[in-house]
């Protein structure tokens, strides 16, 4: 019986698909689109209102939403934030020592039980690091758009890295 193997780098070399990025795979300009996308669910959202406490009532309940400007519920924005993060993780942040910052998170446009979501995340610039040799910082767009191409979300977030191990 074999052993579990935990670490990345030596999974990695057995042929498993490689998980995130070392500095020097990312380059400005690159566009990766994420996969799988996902089907939110009214059951998606109202677990994550509850985890959350955010009982707002435009997320959780069907007659007060029908009153309000959308006329019914709103998936609740933290929600779509996170599940954009997730579905990141496997092309950006895999490798990530720490996700340092976020700025500019906006939510133009309603998600709605139902909708499917995709996110793409743009490279805009990767350095390295000014204090450690072995890491560098990623910044990186990332937009979520329903299935008809409208732009949901959108943020940016600074990502530390490592650099690809020496032999």
């Amino acid at each position: 019986m074999s052993s579990v193997e935990t670490d990345q780098v030596a999974r990695e070399a057995t042929g498993a698909h490689p998980y995130g990025r070392y500095l020097e795979e990312f380059e400005v300009g690159a566009v990766y689109k994420h996969w799988p996308a996902k089907t939110v669910t009214e059951a998606d959202d109202h677990l994550f209102c509850l985890i959350t406490m955010n009982h707002h009532p435009l997320h959780i309940n069907d007659v007060y939403a029908s009153g309000a400007q959308q006329g019914r519920n709103v998936v609740v924005g933290p929600y779509v934030y996170s599940l954009a993060l997730g579905m990141s993780v496997s092309d950006i942040s895999g490798k990530a020592i720490a996700n340092l910052a976020t700025e500019g998170l906006s939510h133009p446009n309603p998600v709605f039980h139902g909708d499917t979501l995709y996110a793409e995340t743009e490279v805009l610039e990767v350095r390295p690091s000014n204090s450690k040799p072995d890491r560098g910082i990623v910044k990186v767009h990332t937009r979520v758009l329903n299935q008809d191409g409208v732009l949901v979300a959108e943020f940016k977030r600074l990502v530390l890295v490592p650099k690809k191990p020496t032999a």
